[in-house]
């Protein structure tokens, strides 16, 4: 909680270190990875996507193991909340994966920001 604390702090005191989660991010997204950055791919189509009619705020990452938890309580009918316990983990772990990857590219983000905010200082008080 202190770690939370002290971002949210930092983030109220100078909102200039605070990342825009709306738009995209400033820094180059391979800066700091000189062997590049794994990248994420879709395994569900958008035609399975429309199949099995999800919500866009359905339509991440997780989509395919969403559609097999779905598919899973379509086929277990009525004990499906036995019998689909795995996918539906599967499901959650997938979704918490997904927002420690945004949470630490929300941070990393912040931290860039606060680095070239404190050599921006220091190369003022050294033309001062």
């Amino acid at each position: 909680m202190g770690q939370w604390w002290s971002s949210a702090y930092e983030g109220w005191m100078d909102p200039s270190i605070r990342p825009d989660r709306q738009r995209p991010p400033l820094f180059d997204p391979l800066y700091g990875f000189p062997r590049g950055r794994k990248k994420r791919q879709m395994i569900a189509t958008d035609e399975e996507m429309d199949a099995w009619q999800l919500e866009y705020r359905d339509r991440d990452y997780c989509a395919h193991f969403y559609i097999n938890h779905r598919r899973c309580l379509d086929n277990n009918r009525p004990f499906a909340y036995w019998n689909c316990r795995h996918e539906r983990h599967e499901f959650t772990k997938c979704e918490w994966e997904d927002m420690v990857l945004r949470v630490k590219e929300f941070e990393r983000e912040r931290r860039l920001l606060k680095k070239e905010k404190m050599l921006k200082e220091k190369q003022a008080a050294a033309a001062a």
